[in-house]
């Protein structure tokens, strides 16, 4: 795994984070996938149904996987911030400092993650924060670089230091990913 051995984010946290709490989320999405196949579309109702209730699970699982992954593939590397994604990022922020300020922010303001999308409705960076896998997401958006911010992600080894979590996670992003990343994406737009 290319996140392994990272500056600051210990092992064990991996482990934990990718090895277990990802790879359930991974098998609980496939669990609703299957009784999705299987369900009875004519019980369908607003107040409560088995269909209902699966799908707004399908969307929390699916949507921890996705971010889960976009989290994980920009870790391990480190680096000097360059490229077209650099780039992109000061053009829609004025400069990538402007845009590193408000991504630790928010970081500091969320319950769940932040995430550094290309927004099709308009073809610029933003950021977003999600409390919640399937809360918040933005419709023709895609993530670039995400940044996990449940207590799982940090705990282990900066305890309620947020901050310190922040600062590690930057020491960690692999830009070269996130410009293969940024140029797939802006490519299509």
């Amino acid at each position: 795994m290319p996140f392994k051995n990272l500056n600051g984010i210990s092992d064990k946290t991996i482990d934990i984070h990718w090895g277990k709490l990802y790879q359930g989320y991974v098998k609980k999405w496939q669990e609703i996938q299957d009784k999705l196949e299987k369900i009875d579309l004519t019980e369908a109702s607003t107040t409560f149904s088995e269909v209902r209730e699966l799908k707004v699970e399908q969307s929390f699982a699916a949507n921890a996987v996705l971010l889960h992954e976009a989290y994980f593939d920009v870790l391990g590397g480190g680096g000097k911030p360059e490229g077209r994604a650099v780039e992109a990022i000061a053009r829609d922020y004025g400069s990538f400092e402007n845009w590193q300020e408000n991504f630790k922010a928010l970081g500091m303001a969320s319950r769940g993650w932040v995430v550094l999308a290309y927004d099709f409705n308009d073809g610029k960076l933003r950021n977003y924060i999600a409390d919640a896998h399937n809360l918040y997401g933005i419709w023709g958006a895609s993530p670039i670089v995400v940044l996990d911010m449940y207590e799982h992600a940090y705990f282990i080894d900066f305890g309620s230091d947020k901050k310190a979590y922040i600062e590690t996670y930057f020491k960690n992003i692999n830009w070269e990913r996130i410009d293969k990343k940024y140029a797939k994406i802006a490519a299509n737009y």
